[in-house]
């Protein structure tokens, strides 16, 4: 069924106050990262790719703030997410623009070995000729 006005503001609300708890933990653990850093000890590539993503979730979260502060601003916000669709920090990120996102991916990583695959094909073509 459809829902009324009150239940999308609130699942709205929930949805920005989870990706603020989200981001809240991933600036901690990254903190604690940074501590280790600076005494010496080596990152992960795991750690440091989070560490990474952290940083820019909390640059990207600048420009959002401005919308949620300043009143009447945030019904521009879906405006500016189609003009600037990397705008909103990692965690406020729905399901579906994950699985966009991993589908993109995933199409350009097949592409990839199509074109990797014909171009060994190729050079086996070429090399039997050769020796042949």
């Amino acid at each position: 069924g459809k829902k009324s006005l009150r239940q999308k503001v609130v699942e709205e609300l929930k949805h920005y106050y989870n990706g603020f708890h989200l981001l809240w933990i991933d600036t901690k653990v990254a903190a604690r990262m940074v501590w280790r850093l600076l005494h010496g000890q080596v990152l992960t590539r795991r750690e440091r790719r989070r560490l990474l993503r952290t940083c820019a979730d909390l640059f990207r979260l600048v420009p959002f703030l401005v919308f949620v502060i300043v009143p009447f601003m945030e019904f521009l916000l879906p405006v500016f997410l189609k003009l600037f669709p990397e705008m909103l920090p990692s965690t406020f990120e729905t399901e579906s623009k994950k699985e966009e996102k991993q589908k993109k991916k995933l199409n350009a990583k097949l592409e990839l070995a199509k074109f990797l695959q014909e171009t060994i094909a190729e050079m086996a073509k070429r090399n039997k000729a050769a020796t042949g």
